[in-house]
């Protein structure tokens, strides 16, 4: 069987247009054995698009190419064309088509699809760190979170952590409770990651008592007492103190009016 030399010249790292050659070479049973690749990436200047066509030539290779920019898919077609070179655009097409029917330019930036593919696992890393270590499941992600929040119970801090995590922030948060001694780790967390959230007796007193009725239970249990309360922001205020972390009142903020809070102090820390 003939071998095949084929010369991959991508913008980016070339992975879309060597998995096409590798899709169409495997119509040719056994063509993946007859067959040479050789990637050449991050191609970015008129100069490498001359090199690269007149090796192509000496070798007789074939060039597949994944190039966004205009003017570098016309330098190799012509230099193709110089050379009498076989040549596939596998990108230009499409661009060309979908700017007709958008009736919108491209931006003509490589690699985008890969930056949007990291920002998307990003967020999805984010978001299962912050279901992992979720009301203090487990101290360990203390120390490897980009943000801890601590904070009684009823102050918005699973929300927050997932609002936050939406944003690419690793958030653990820990609700602190007077009767339970909080997670050593928790003292060891820089404490300009730390945030402490904090919000009025009063308000706190009516949430939890709608949290006790849309359980099916009393709304006079000791949970949402304003004594019971009481006792447990002041357990809060001296852990946090101790930590020496800030304190944002979230009585009448939105949970996205928080994470802006806690975003800009932790951009600026």
């Amino acid at each position: 069987m003939k071998m095949l030399n084929l010369f991959i010249v991508s913008d980016s790292i070339g992975e879309t247009g060597e998995l096409v050659a590798k899709a169409a070479i495997s119509q040719f049973r056994p063509g993946l054995q007859h067959t040479k690749f050789k990637r050449f990436t991050h191609i970015d200047s008129l100069d490498h698009i001359k090199e690269i066509t007149e090796l192509a030539k000496e070798q007789g290779a074939i060039i597949l190419y994944t190039l966004v920019q205009t003017k570098m898919r016309q330098a190799l077609i012509e230099y193709c064309n110089l050379y009498n070179l076989e040549s596939v655009d596998l990108i230009g097409p499409v661009i060309n088509l979908f700017e007709k029917e958008l009736d919108e330019k491209p931006f003509e930036e490589p690699g985008l699809v890969r930056k949007l593919d990291e920002d998307y696992f990003k967020k999805i890393e984010a978001i299962e760190f912050a279901v992992k270590y979720d009301d203090g499941r487990d101290p360990r992600g203390l120390l490897q979170a980009d943000i801890v929040l601590i904070g009684v119970s009823r102050t918005s801090k699973t929300p927050l952590s997932q609002y936050l995590a939406n944003k690419r922030f690793k958030v653990a948060n820990v609700p602190l409770v007077p009767e339970v001694e909080p997670p050593e780790q928790l003292f060891q967390v820089d404490p300009a990651k730390c945030v402490g959230l904090v919000i009025t007796p009063e308000k706190l007193n009516s949430i939890r008592k709608e949290r006790l009725k849309a359980i099916g239970l009393n709304d006079d249990a000791s949970y949402a007492k304003i004594e019971r309360i009481n006792e447990e922001i002041d357990h809060f205020e001296k852990i946090a103190k101790k930590i020496g972390c800030i304190v944002i009142d979230v009585t009448n903020r939105a949970v996205e009016e928080t994470a802006n809070v806690v975003i800009n102090h932790i951009q600026q820390k």
